[in-house]
């Protein structure tokens, strides 16, 4: 029976058998010793039988193997216990030396990424690589748990489209059996219809952006957690609804996931029950006091502020989650819903954490007729085939409703600390990578 490098040490005197990957090797004569991980981490073999030793040589990291032996308690060890006496089967032998080394942590500076990227299928291995993408897990498996608590249904929506959710130019178009369609940016008008059937929907998938952006923020396709919830009175109830999830999520990977963000050097993240909410107005006005800098005419946040104000409600109220309220109306989307008490804004909200937005949580028009003026304003055709059934859901009742969309990517990105969002991605797709 198969025994996991995180149990061994509670049969400390028995023989146990473990099975994995060789991920460090160090014979030094007398002396000699191995690691092997599995799924739940590394278990220490020392091996002293010179024919054992023999089946260890050539074979490299990556080594496909078992060892059966008795279990030592060592508190220097991985997991307090190593194996001693061991007898070792060679399940799958590797004898080509891995072109990066996984036994150490992996050098993340911006000039090695692509090294990092490009050897991606084994650097995955390495300890630390393994934890950021744990950590992801659960991120997703904590939103879900929140979200399903909240009487909310998880949907899947098509990633292939008629049309491009959000207009514009920013989206990969192909050929479908002769006609042109286009990859989702989003699961915008799906999940709208469907509050029409479940009142609470969310979605956590991929979502395509033809961005010509080669920064440390962007990729060309992300990971999305969508949410849509009917029946609210307005733009603070969307705002709670997201910032309630997100504290209880961070609140549980500081628990669950603690030990690990200090052996990455993770800063302590600060994190209050009620997020600071400032108009996008306020902001301007505030970083162009304190930077000198004239920021009031910009119909949007810029990277710099979004940094700022972070670092300023962390300041003033230990809290490093913002929220940047009333967008004006010249960066709305058609589907959005224009503030009754003051037309100049939006109701919608971003959620910037840790220096970067990472959400979006606008309140939608759900008035028909206002709808489908606001999208001939945007330069959208209602006749288009590619709106007809997402309008249909608005002609035969949809309550007032809002949501969000957050990217995964980034939130994992500034929980685990990383400088750039392709770090938090298995396999990232930017405007130079299609492999691996």
């Amino acid at each position: 029976m198969r025994t996991l490098a995180k149990d061994t040490a509670k049969f400390s005197g028995k023989k146990v058998t473990v099975s994995g990957w060789l991920h460090k090797k160090r014979l030094l004569g007398g002396l000699n010793f191995i690691n092997i991980r599995d799924r739940s981490g590394l278990v220490q073999i020392l091996v002293e039988d010179k024919d054992q030793i023999e089946k260890l040589r050539g074979m490299q990291i990556g080594t496909v193997l078992s060892a059966t032996g008795v279990v030592f308690s060592d508190e220097r060890a991985p997991g307090g216990a190593e194996l001693h006496d061991v007898s070792l089967e060679i399940i799958v032998p590797v004898k080509e030396t891995p072109p990066i080394e996984i036994d150490k942590p992996l050098d993340h500076k911006p000039e090695n990424l692509d090294t990092l990227f490009e050897n991606r299928v084994i650097g995955l291995r390495n300890l630390q690589e393994i934890t950021i993408f744990k950590i992801r897990s659960d991120v997703n498996r904590y939103i879900r748990n929140y979200l399903w608590s909240h009487d909310f249904t998880e949907i899947q929506t098509p990633k292939l489209l008629a049309e491009a959710t959000e207009g514009g130019a920013e989206v990969f178009k192909l050929d479908y059996f002769g006609q042109e369609a286009t990859l989702a940016q989003s699961p915008q008008l799906y999940k709208q219809i469907m509050v029409g059937v479940f009142e609470r929907v969310f979605e956590i998938g991929p979502a395509f952006r033809a961005e010509l952006s080669a920064t440390t923020r962007h990729v060309s396709e992300v990971t999305m957690l969508d949410i849509e919830v009917g029946f609210i009175k307005g733009l603070d109830d969307v705002m709670d609804l997201v910032q309630d999830m997100v504290y209880d999520v961070v609140g549980k990977i500081k628990i669950d996931h603690g030990a690990d963000l200090k052996k990455m050097n993770v800063t302590e993240i600060a994190i209050k029950p009620k997020f600071p909410r400032f108009t996008v107005a306020e902001i301007h006005e505030l970083f162009t006091k304190a930077n000198g800098r004239d920021t009031t005419k910009e119909k949007d946040l810029i990277p710099d502020e979004e940094k700022w104000i972070c670092e300023y409600a962390k300041k003033k109220y230990d809290c490093e989650a913002v929220f940047a309220t009333h967008f004006p109306i010249e960066a709305m989307k058609f589907y959005h819903s224009i503030n009754p008490d003051d037309p100049k804004t939006v109701l919608w909200a971003d959620l910037l954490f840790r220096g970067v937005e990472v959400a979006t949580c606008p309140v939608r028009e759900h008035h028909l007729a206002q709808l489908i003026e606001q999208m001939k304003q945007a330069g959208l055709d209602p006749e288009h085939p590619g709106y007809k059934h997402y309008l249909s859901a608005f002609k035969y009742g949809l309550p007032l409703h809002g949501g969000c969309g957050l990217g995964i990517d980034r939130f994992v990105q500034k929980i685990t600390n990383l400088k750039n969002v392709k770090e938090a991605i298995l396999f990232p797709r930017d405007i130079n990578r299609l492999t691996p």
